[in-house]
């Protein structure tokens, strides 16, 4: 078995970036999301998405955002829009050819991220 990081499986740093660019292109494209990206700054929400996944899968990097309860507070995320981001997620995944193994990691970080995302 590879004792590789998830983060390293990912491809690091560079590849993980691009994998978070092409996430949140998924969400201003999915009609169960994107009013909820209309107003946001691209770049900087690339960047934090990038550096939760960087430092949530083993990378050296530090996930300079607010934590999740705090950063999702007031939204009220229904578990439609949770899905829909979750299947862009897998979406982004699979065009970037990233392996079946690390995709089923990353849904299970997602699915134990739920309760904090969804709190009202």
């Amino acid at each position: 078995m590879n004792s590789s990081s998830l983060y390293e499986r990912l491809g690091g740093e560079d590849k993980i970036h691009a994998l978070a660019t092409t996430i949140f292109d998924l969400h201003r494209q999915n009609p169960a999301v994107r009013n909820r990206y209309v107003d946001s700054d691209r770049d900087k929400v690339i960047r934090l998405a990038a550096e939760f996944i960087c430092a949530g899968t083993g990378g050296p990097q530090s996930y300079t955002g607010l934590d999740m309860v705090s950063a999702h507070r007031g939204m009220n995320i229904s578990e439609e829009e949770y899905v829909a981001v979750v299947d862009d997620i897998v979406q982004a995944m699979q065009q970037h050819d990233i392996g079946e193994r690390e995709q089923q990691e990353m849904l299970m970080i997602l699915w134990s991220l739920k309760p904090e995302i969804l709190r009202l």
